[in-house]
C-alpha cells in the first residue's frame, strides 16, 4: 500500500499550482477554475482479493480526505472481482472549482485577501495588471496597498517634475516609506529599483555629488575660504585658474598637503576620484594623484588617468614602498584588473603586488609614510 497515492500526494499537487500563481492569476481573470487532475495510483484487479483490507483503508482515507467533495472529486474505474463491493477504484482526483482548492490547501482567507486587493487596486489599470501577473508578490504585501497606491499615484503624477522625493505629499506616505518599498514601486512604475537609478528615470532630484578641495586663493574660487565642498555639476560649470593640482585618497592628508600655488589640492575618496577627473579645468592643468601603495591605490590612479592622462603618480614607487617595510600591512582583497595607463615603473610594481612577489598581500598607507619623506618628495 505504499505506494498508493495518498491524500497528501493530491494535496501537494495543487499546491505547486498555488505556489506558481497559476490558480490565483486564473481567479484574477475571472476566468474558469485551472481544472488539477491527479492520477491515483491503485491496487491492480490481482491484488485486491490479497488486500482487501488495505483496499477499503485506501479508499476509505481518499473518500476522508475527498470531504463529500468539498476538497476534491473523486472518479471511479470499474476493476475485475467481487470482493469489493461495487466492483469499482477510485482512478482519479480532480480538482475542479476554486472552491474546492480554497479547501484543500486551506487559503481560504488568502483567496479574500486577494479578492480585497484586486479591488483596491482596480481604479489604477497599470497596478491591477501587475497584482493580476504577481498575486503571491500581492498578497506578501495585502496590507500596504492603500499607502502602496497612494505612493504610486503621487511619484506617477511627479515625473519629470525635478523635485525631492523629501517633497512628497501622498496620504500617509514618507520618504522611507518608499526607501522600504522601492523595489515593488520601481515594479510599479517601471524604473530601476536601485538608487539613484530609481530618483533619475522618474525624473526626480538626487542628492548631488559633491566634490571636497582645498583652493589657492590665486584660483579664483570663493576668497578667504579654504576648504570647500561644492556640488559637481556647480564646479565643473567654473573657470578656474588652476595649473597644479593634488588628489590624494586620505582625509588626513587632504587636510596636511600644502596647497600649490596657482593650484588645488582635492579629496579623490578612493574610487570617487572620477569626480575630481570630470572637472573640465583640470584638463590642461598639471594633475598629480597620491594614493595608497597597494593594487587597489594604482587602480585608482589607473581611473584618474582615463580622465586625465596627463596624471603623474606621487609617492607610489619601489623606493617608497622598500623604505617603508616596517610600516606594511596585509591588503584585505587585493585587486588583480589589467591596468592599461600605468607607467612601466607603475605597471612593474603592480604586478609584484599582484603576484606577492614582495610579500603576501602587502600594502603601505599613505598616512603611514613618513612625513619627512613626503615632504621632500613634495619640494622635488
Amino acid at each position: 500500500m505504499t505506494a498508493w497515492t495518498t491524500v497528501s500526494e493530491i494535496r501537494a499537487r495543487a499546491r505547486r499550482r498555488w505556489d506558481d500563481g497559476t490558480i490565483l492569476r486564473a481567479f484574477a481573470a475571472a476566468s474558469p477554475f485551472p481544472v488539477i487532475e491527479v492520477p491515483l495510483r491503485g491496487p491492480r484487479p490481482g491484488e485486491i482479493g490479497d488486500n482487501l483490507d488495505a483496499v477499503r483503508s485506501w479508499i476509505a482515507a481518499l473518500e476522508a480526505g475527498s470531504r463529500n467533495g468539498t476538497q476534491f472529486t473523486l472518479r471511479h474505474v470499474l476493476v475485475g472481482g467481487r470482493l469489493i463491493g461495487r466492483n469499482e477504484l477510485p482512478s482519479r482526483a480532480v480538482i475542479e472549482s476554486y472552491a474546492q482548492a480554497a479547501a484543500l490547501l486551506g487559503v481560504g482567507d488568502q483567496v479574500r485577501s486577494y479578492q480585497g486587493v484586486l479591488s483596491a487596486v482596480a481604479p489604477e489599470p497599470v497596478v491591477s495588471a501587475w497584482v493580476a501577473a504577481n498575486p503571491l508578490r500581492a498578497l506578501e504585501v495585502a496590507d500596504l496597498w492603500p499607502t502602496l497606491l497612494s505612493a504610486y499615484g503621487w511619484l506617477h503624477s511627479a515625473r519629470n517634475s525635478g523635485r525631492y522625493l523629501r517633497e512628497i505629499t501622498a496620504p500617509g506616505v514618507d520618504t522611507k516609506f518608499v526607501e522600504r518599498n522601492r523595489p515593488l514601486l520601481a515594479q510599479l512604475l517601471s524604473v530601476p529599483s536601485a538608487s539613484p537609478g530609481f530618483l533619475t528615470a522618474l525624473g526626480l532630484r538626487t542628492k548631488p555629488e559633491m566634490l571636497r578641495l582645498r583652493p589657492s586663493p590665486a584660483a579664483g574660487l570663493a576668497a578667504g575660504l579654504s576648504d570647500l565642498t561644492v556640488p559637481m555639476d556647480e564646479l565643473a560649470k567654473l573657470n578656474l585658474a588652476v595649473t597644479h593640482a593634488i588628489v590624494v585618497e586620505n582625509e588626513i592628508t587632504f587636510l596636511s598637503v600644502p596647497v600649490p600655488r596657482d593650484g588645488v589640492v582635492l579629496w579623490g575618496k578612493g574610487f570617487e576620484v572620477d569626480r575630481a577627473g570630470a572637472m573640465p579645468w583640470l584638463a590642461d592643468a598639471e594633475v598629480v594623484y597620491w594614493g595608497d601603495l597597494d593594487t587597489h591605490g594604482f587602480a585608482i590612479l589607473n581611473r584618474l588617468r582615463a580622465w586625465l592622462p596627463q596624471t603623474r603618480s606621487l609617492l607610489m614607487d619601489r623606493e617608497t614602498l622598500l623604505a617603508h617595510r616596517d610600516r606594511w600591512v596585509v591588503e584585505a582583497s587585493p585587486a588583480a584588473a589589467r591596468l592599461d595607463r600605468l607607467s612601466n615603473d607603475e605597471q612593474a610594481l603592480y604586478q609584484d603586488l599582484v603576484t606577492d612577489r614582495l610579500g603576501e598581500r602587502i600594502r603601505l598607507e599613505q598616512e603611514r609614510i613618513a612625513w619627512n619623506w613626503v615632504t621632500e618628495r613634495l619640494r622635488r
